[in-house]
């Protein structure tokens, strides 16, 4: 990852995020249709991995809907959402006709139906717990991605696979560029407002850095299109984009959503009227997904960091196979 990114992660804090998407849980359905678009496109991935797991863990599985659907693939596995947001978690609850409940309580709840709230970075889960680690559009919330790895790697059992998406750089560039152009008019300088997201091969290197074997990683760009700025406006701030380090929570909850003064807003606006293109209005999102496996403990690499197995392990792991 690089410094710019790291720097940005420190300015924000879990604490920062999990109020975000607090606020948010009530109005994420209105954007729930980019998730759930890419859920299909990552099963659609998963169709071409033989895969039988036991346990399945779904890493920011926000209100839910992702549980339903894995648990229907694997019918057999339990399987648990771990999301940061307690008010996301009530509404995951609620859809698995779960409540929130005491600890004690839990012990006696069937595993596939439980939720839990945690940080990516310190999971309440022994090690190598789970098969299969799932995150669909939730890691690249994390201030420190970097650090969410390798605990992902230490619940995921030898073998054990990763399968993500994330948003890329270029997502909302339409929205980056036109704050830029607001600020410019306005003699304002310049700050970032959208969060930095980070590049696929800088997750690509994290899954290597951090004890994954044949890491795969591919990206795509969808457009959404929208009749007015207050659209798309509205959709980023549902989404939980913007910086929140710039903003008091009176701010982010008002009207505006933290977009500051009435003149920077009408600015803004006209920045992005000036988009427009047959009538309506394009936002991109690019997706970048990634899927890799847990890397047995005893795999060593090289200095070029390629995988070396001592040559007593090699009939050891085709017993194991067979």
């Amino acid at each position: 990852m690089t410094d710019s990114h790291q720097q940005a992660g420190a300015d924000r804090t879990i604490a920062q995020v999990r109020r975000v998407f607090e606020r948010r849980a009530a109005t994420f359905d209105d954007v729930s249709f980019l998730p759930r678009e890419i859920a299909t496109r990552m099963a659609s991935r998963l169709d071409y991995i033989k895969v039988e797991p036991q346990r399945v863990l779904d890493a920011g599985c926000g209100p839910g809907s992702d549980l339903s659907a894995l648990q229907l693939r694997y019918a057999d596995a339990g399987v648990i959402g771990v999301d940061l947001s307690r008010r996301m978690l009530s509404r995951a609850a609620a859809e698995r006709g779960l409540s929130r409940m005491p600890g004690w309580l839990k012990r006696f709840i069937p595993s596939s139906r439980q939720v839990v709230q945690a940080d990516f970075a310190r999971l309440p889960f022994a090690d190598a717990t789970f098969d299969l680690l799932w995150s669909n559009l939730a890691l690249h919330w994390h201030p420190r991605p970097d650090r969410v790895f390798p605990e992902w790697r230490r619940v995921l059992g030898a073998g054990g696979l990763l399968m993500f998406s994330v948003f890329g750089p270029d997502t909302l560039k339409e929205v980056r560029a036109a704050w830029r152009v607001a600020e410019d008019r306005l003699g304002l300088p310049p700050r970032e407002h959208v969060l930095p997201f980070v590049d696929m091969h800088d997750f690509g290197d994290m899954l290597v850095a951090n004890g994954f074997e044949t890491p795969v990683m591919d990206m795509e760009t969808l457009t959404i299109t929208y009749r007015s700025p207050e659209a798309l406006l509205a959709d980023v701030r549902r989404l939980g984009a913007y910086v929140p380090m710039h903003r008091s929570d009176a701010e982010a909850d008002a009207p505006s959503g933290g977009l500051g003064s009435r003149r920077l807003r009408d600015a803004l606006s006209e920045a992005l009227d000036e988009r427009f293109q047959s009538g309506t209005l394009p936002l991109t999102f690019e997706i970048a997904y990634g899927h890799a496996w847990r890397r047995p403990d005893d795999t060593s690499r090289d200095a070029q960091g390629n995988a070396v197995i001592r040559l007593d392990q090699i009939g050891r792991r085709r017993r194991a196979a067979d």
